[in-house]
């Protein structure tokens, strides 16, 4: 019994629209990379290389007259014993406990009095918001003159109220740091009130009716429904105000430029000085490395809390 063999069978010609489907997602792929490989290549040249080279800096000795040399934790150590690097520091914290609460409450503030359908309420809304678009330099020197000791109207106010010794203001070490937080809270809070508006508005109004059904007074419905339901706006302005606290630099150079004396100097001025101003790249990314894990501790911890929160 013989078995005849068939003739072997040749595959089918793909489907024209297949072809034409392939060749169209690789279009849509191509021009999906042409949209986000400029945002690629300036984070790799602008963020992720700079990062990563101040990481090796900080372990080498590089200034601007030597070629980078290994000295392991040595810049760490000079750091640690530096009476600066502490006053940099403490000063840091002190803008940040300054700063980040009172933004934040009078930002909250600013948006439950404009959270209102009146005739005209935009314009205060620009009003207040302008602050934080209007040059830096511009609102440091406008409020510099507001706190002058002498001729000042902050002062002059002061003493028609019957306050003979006024403060010093930024010619005072005691009294400059709070010069510089009442500027950062005036020109920040307007951005942040922009925010918690938008998060008053997501509420939905069924929540203050049913609770008005209740019998809940103004002061529960605030605090048991417009107090939960602005977790997450509330979340992302701790973690932003925090970030911009603790890398303020150019408000203190305008006003104060880290004075009287020590007074004013944070951390990012202390890396500008000892880098840019002293040559002493080596120390100065030891300084930074230092602020960076100080920010991601702190921020990581509010990602913890916020978490907890919510289950």
């Amino acid at each position: 019994m013989t078995t005849e063999t068939l003739p072997p069978v040749a595959p089918a010609p793909a489907p024209a629209h297949s072809r034409g489907n392939r060749k169209q997602a690789r279009r849509n792929t191509l021009i999906g990379w042409t949209f986000i490989l400029p945002n690629f290549l300036g984070f790799l040249a602008f963020t992720l290389i700079p990062v990563t080279a101040a990481f090796a800096l900080s372990f080498m000795e590089w200034t601007s007259f030597t070629a980078p040399r290994w000295v392991g934790l040595e810049n760490f150590q000079r750091m640690f014993q530096s009476d600066t690097f502490w006053v940099a520091l403490r000063n840091t914290v002190v803008y940040a406990l300054g700063h980040v609460p009172l933004t934040m409450a009078l930002a909250l503030v600013l948006a439950l009095l404009l959270n209102r359908k009146l005739k005209g309420i935009g314009f205060f809304r620009v009003a207040i918001f302008f602050p934080y678009i209007t040059s830096l330099v511009a609102v440091a020197v406008v409020w510099n003159m507001l706190f002058s000791p002498d001729n000042g109207p902050i002062n002059q106010f002061l003493n028609v109220i019957g306050i003979a010794e006024t403060p010093g203001w930024t010619s005072s070490s005691d009294w400059a740091m709070p010069a510089v937080i009442i500027t950062s809270v005036w020109r920040d809070m307007g951005y942040y009130m922009i925010l918690y508006l938008a998060g008053l508005q997501a509420i939905p109004t069924e929540l203050y009716e049913a609770a008005e059904v209740d019998g809940a007074s103004p002061w529960q419905r605030f605090w048991n429904v417009t107090i939960p339901s602005l977790r997450p706006t509330t979340f992302f302005v701790v973690v932003m105000l925090t970030v911009s606290s603790f890398k303020v630099f150019d408000l203190i150079v305008v006003m104060t430029n880290g004075g009287p004396g020590r007074a004013t100097t944070v951390l990012s001025q202390l890396i500008y000085q000892e880098g840019i101003g002293e040559g002493k790249f080596g120390y100065s990314s030891a300084i930074s490395l230092v602020l960076f894990v100080i920010v991601l501790t702190v921020t990581v911890l509010q990602f913890k809390i916020q978490q907890r929160r919510e289950r």
